[in-house]
């Protein structure tokens, strides 16, 4: 198998954009890719195959043929295109379909990404499409939704490990403070920045965020969830470009190696689990990449992972083995997890500050492992020249999984 490197990413900002299509959104991160390739692409040239992650097209824009869409839009008509689907890990199985492509040597450079064009729908329309990602007989005919789903997580992790909600807010906390310094975030301001202004619009002074999130300005969502542990609705676009190592010095003279890949499935409903406070798909991910890349959880220098809700930053970081069982929110309310910490975790916001336009965000992951390693992230970059840097994404209640190490 040949070596792939990654030579360059790009992403929309994060958020709401009613004024643009998915195709818009997927053009524009197209543009700014080609942008910070730091020697030059012509993709109509250069490109030879388009991997595309898009979940729900046909509930959010009526579309389906997302490949051949992709391709005429980016003016690429002709080359192999497709869509891949896996919920929300969608764009890293567009990620490791094109990995597969050209560390085969099928294809010496390929283009893959992701788009989710979200808020056309009301929160009930995208409860619905996110639902489908669900299972249609066991789950959904009782009414949860996957708000509900973590939420069982969460209560089985609390009563397992002895931790409460209140341990829970490290989590948010950390990352509405590094989704502040990230000018492509949804969410852009520390929590206590939102208190003061939520405070003044009410008349309350909120002395500190655990004052303002204990208070019915963080409405619960769930029993344990409020509103603050949940990530928000969100349109965008992340792509990449993948190159055989042969060729990737035509590129850049600073890639990223793709060292490690790693997928995996647990059962889609989570009462097929023995253990609710871990995913086997994760665990397998994980396993396979570390083995791959031929590296430990301790090697790694920074991490993105699929905070979709606050708990799953803590299982996750557990299931990669950065710490043991029942410790990941305390590593948390240490600062471990911090970017002044030895394990900084979701440098960007997360998905929680960042958003999480489902097709999107595995790439949009990527995309921050790729400033940081670069030692091109501004405010929050990690100190220290961080060399191996770490991606989870999963798709439904962790239910698959895909894990990727890149190396500087």
């Amino acid at each position: 198998m040949k070596k792939v490197d990654l030579v360059g990413v790009g992403m929309t900002v994060f958020g709401k954009h009613p004024d643009k299509t998915g195709r818009d959104l997927l053009l524009e991160a197209v543009r700014e890719t080609v942008s910070h390739v730091d020697m030059g692409i012509d993709i109509k040239k250069d490109v030879k195959a388009l991997f595309i992650g898009y979940f729900t097209p046909e509930l959010y824009e009526h579309q389906g043929h997302i490949g051949a869409l992709a391709a005429e839009w980016l003016g690429l008509s002709g080359i192999p295109a497709f869509r891949t689907e896996s919920a929300c890990a969608s764009s890293s199985a567009a990620f490791a379909t094109g990995y597969w492509a050209v560390a085969s040597g099928m294809y010496d450079l390929v283009m893959v990404g992701g788009v989710e064009k979200m808020t056309g729908l009301n929160t009930a329309g995208v409860t619905d499409a996110l639902s489908i990602a669900a299972d249609n007989i066991y789950e959904l005919p009782t009414g949860i939704t996957f708000p509900g789903l973590f939420a069982l997580m969460a209560q089985e992790y609390f009563e397992k490990y002895h931790v409460t909600w209140d341990d829970l807010q490290a989590i948010p906390i950390k990352n509405h403070h590094n989704g502040a310094l990230n000018p492509r975030a949804q969410f852009r301001s520390e929590i206590l920045d939102i208190a003061e202004k939520t405070g003044n619009k009410i008349g309350v002074k909120f002395k500190d965020e655990m004052t303002f999130l204990k208070s019915p300005s963080n409405p619960a969502v769930t029993y344990p969830i409020r509103l603050f542990d949940c990530c928000p609705i969100s349109d965008g676009a992340a792509v990449a470009v993948l190159a055989s190592g042969d060729i990737s010095k035509n590129f850049t003279d600073k890639p990223l190696h793709v060292e490690g890949i790693g997928l995996g499935t647990d059962t889609i409903t989570l009462s097929g689990r023995k253990d609710l406070t871990s995913s086997k798909a994760i665990v397998n991910a994980a396993r396979a990449a570390y083995q791959m890349a031929g590296v430990k959880p301790e090697e790694i220098d920074t991490a993105e992972v699929h905070d979709c809700f606050t708990i799953n930053e803590a299982i996750i970081t557990e299931d990669l083995g950065f710490f043991g069982r029942g410790e990941g929110l305390k590593a948390a309310k240490e600062g471990r997890t911090a970017l002044s910490g030895d394990k900084p975790v979701n440098t960007d916001g997360g998905l929680k500050c960042k958003g999480h336009p489902v097709g999107a965000t595995g790439i949009g992951m990527i995309h921050e492992i790729w400033l940081q390693l670069r030692g091109e992230a501004g405010e929050r970059q990690v100190k220290g020249n961080p060399e191996i840097g770490l991606t989870c994404n999963v798709g439904g209640s962790n239910a698959s999984a895909v894990v990727l190490i890149f190396k500087r």
